[in-house]
């Protein structure tokens, strides 16, 4: 009995860390809806608990403040970002084929997946402050060393021209960051086209002559 008793014990506080994690999931996933339509500005917290089916005092059990909440929903849209591209394509040896497959995941995150997350970390960064702002700008400066090295390696294989991997880097991401104010999924473009037409567009700048 008593081996049981700890057994049942041991277990209860790690349901209620899963609860708290599932719960402040569903936060984040509301409050970056919200803040999408309305902006970071603009939106209040009572709205965001309207949103989350909960009341203002309910939020505050789970997060502790909007800045917070802005610091987590971009954590958050970090975490898919990384799961969904840079985890996927980081190992691939070859430069060139990293590239590719760099462009098509990160077009099908933004075209296919349309986390409202990665849209808050693409308008609201300016919003963050001191450490949180730190945090966010680290972990974006992780993918954009990612993609210079890319770039230089093309260049160093003779796969690419002489061009600056940093103005490659930044009109990449610029390109497909952007895609998210124009693209419609019941338009007449599906998403696996447009990542090809992404990856030969921009390869076609890029890549060396024969």
């Amino acid at each position: 009995m008593k081996s049981t008793q700890v057994t049942e014990t041991s277990k209860a506080p790690s349901r209620e860390r899963l609860d708290h994690a599932t719960r402040t999931a569903q936060i984040y996933q509301a409050a970056a809806r919200v803040f999408c339509e309305q902006g970071f500005g603009q939106a209040s917290m009572s709205e965001v608990a309207a949103a989350s089916g909960m009341t203002k005092a309910g939020i505050y059990h789970h997060i502790g403040s909007k800045d917070e909440l802005l610091y987590g929903i971009m954590s958050y849209g970090m975490d898919l970002f990384e799961e969904m591209v840079y985890d996927r394509v980081k190992n691939i040896p070859d430069p060139l084929e990293r590239l590719r497959a760099t462009i098509r995941a990160h077009v099908l995150l933004v075209t296919r997946d349309r986390p409202k997350e990665l849209t808050v970390v693409l308008n609201e960064t300016v919003a963050l402050k001191g450490d949180y702002l730190q945090e966010i700008n680290k972990r974006r400066r992780r993918y954009v060393r990612f993609l210079e090295r890319t770039f230089q390696e093309m260049i160093d294989q003779g796969l690419a021209r002489s061009i600056d991997p940093r103005v490659a880097t930044f009109a990449l991401a610029g390109m497909i960051n952007w895609i998210y104010q124009w693209y419609q999924p019941s338009g007449r473009i599906k998403d696996s086209d447009l990542a090809e037409a992404y990856v030969d567009l921009f390869l076609g700048g890029v890549l060396a002559g024969p």
